[in-house]
């Protein structure tokens, strides 16, 4: 005589759940064996490239690093998830913004850089915007800023108090960024 046999309960249901479990704990805590976001490893090479671009030098005539800031500020920054790379120059410029402008241009253009426009906000001045370009391919894209700092924003952002040379005229900010593999990113993505 056969042995009566218990249903057979199916642990599909169970074990989705407890791993389903497991990624939300994981999750809200912060914590995850694969993360999808770059980190910072590995990007010395890369940082020291974006420090070399040329267009960090090229300013307009008149246009002075300014005493107690440093020649070229670079740094990844991977406290948003993804990791960034970016170097850095602020200038003081006897001149005005717009002659800033006209001079990036030029200079950017002329050196492969691709203007961008902010899609949501056409009616801004570069003046008061700033511009950003774009250079590059997938692997290879940099992205190309120039703001226009307040003395305030200066002591905020550098803890550096504008000098003399910042009394008349206009301070600019150039900034050259990338992904830490350089994927291609726009400049209002």
């Amino acid at each position: 005589m056969p042995l009566p046999t218990r249903p057979v309960r199916p642990l599909a249901l169970p074990v989705a759940l407890l791993l389903a479990t497991a990624l939300m704990t994981a999750g809200l805590t912060g914590c995850s064996a694969l993360s999808p976001f770059n980190t910072c490893d590995d990007t010395v090479v890369r940082l020291r490239d974006l420090r070399s671009q040329p267009i960090l030098e090229s300013v307009p005539k008149g246009a002075t690093a300014p005493k107690g800031l440093a020649p070229v500020y670079a740094e990844c920054v991977d406290d948003s998830g993804d990791a960034w790379l970016y170097a850095e120059r602020v200038y003081a410029f006897p001149g005005s913004r717009q002659e800033v402008v006209d001079f990036y241009h030029t200079t950017a253009e002329a050196d492969g850089w691709h203007l961008q426009h902010d899609p949501s906000d056409p009616s801004t001045p570069e003046t008061t915007a700033g511009l950003c370009f774009t250079k590059g391919g997938d692997g290879e894209a940099l992205l190309l800023t120039v703001q226009f700092p307040t003395a305030s924003q200066l002591k905020f952002i550098y803890g550096y108090d504008a000098g003399p040379e910042f009394d008349s005229g206009s301070a600019f900010e150039i900034e050259v960024g990338s992904e830490t593999d350089g994927a291609e990113t726009g400049c209002f993505d």
